[in-house]
């Protein structure tokens, strides 16, 4: 277990500085990836920016992603199906999940642009991984953004996840593995939310290093 996410990042961080990179990049995922991005991107020299995918739920569970949206408006629908939801009306739906993923991230950022992609070596952190499916549209928008490299980073996920996810990056950085995977938060002993004030001043902290 971790003792919380700041510990995890460090972890991650001591693993990533065996890799070459160039013009190295952190992409978080909020909000509590942007605290383990922020131990990764001060260990490793990095600037740090938010990545933000959203998903879309199954009518009879908001909860079951049937589909996720990337910032670039881009659907990923989920490799189990959709059941109970037609194709249509998922991209329907799209629309309006783009609109909410423009706007968390504007806030995210009070409104400055997103840090340059192309060119750059990328990674992309979370606290943890459970499906993944919003990750994977996440990464997959990096991608076509034309990294120099990308990466994935996250303190805990299942193997099946980290599998699914290999195929879109260079590597896959991820400590703990466990066999038996109920939540993300089971594996921390402090699991606290994160507000979104902490994110914004996290950002806010790495806005004066250069682009």
């Amino acid at each position: 277990m971790f003792e919380d996410r700041t510990e995890a990042g460090r972890v991650l961080a001591g693993v990533l500085k065996e890799y070459e990179m160039h013009s190295p990049l952190i992409l978080a995922i909020p909000r509590g990836g942007v605290v383990v991005g922020r131990e990764v991107a001060l260990a490793i020299g990095a600037d740090l920016d938010v990545l933000l995918a959203k998903k879309i739920g199954a009518p009879y569970n908001p909860e079951y992603a049937v589909a996720a949206v990337g910032p670039d408006g881009k659907v990923l629908f989920s490799p189990d199906g959709h059941p109970g939801i037609s194709r249509s009306h998922i991209l329907e739906l799209a629309p309006q999940v783009r609109q909410a993923v423009e706007r968390d991230l504007a806030a995210f950022r009070r409104h400055r642009p997103e840090k340059r992609i192309e060119g750059r070596s990328v990674v992309v952190v979370d606290d943890g991984l459970a499906t993944g499916l919003t990750a994977m549209a996440a990464l997959q928008y990096v991608r076509r953004r034309n990294p120099l490299s990308l990466f994935l980073a996250v303190p805990v996920a299942p193997q099946e996840t980290i599998e699914s996810l290999k195929p879109l990056v260079d590597d896959v950085i991820c400590p703990l593995r466990p066999p038996v995977f109920y939540s993300v938060g089971e594996w921390y002993v402090s699991f606290d939310q994160v507000p979104d004030t902490e994110v914004k001043r996290i950002l806010d902290r790495f806005e004066s290093k250069p682009d």
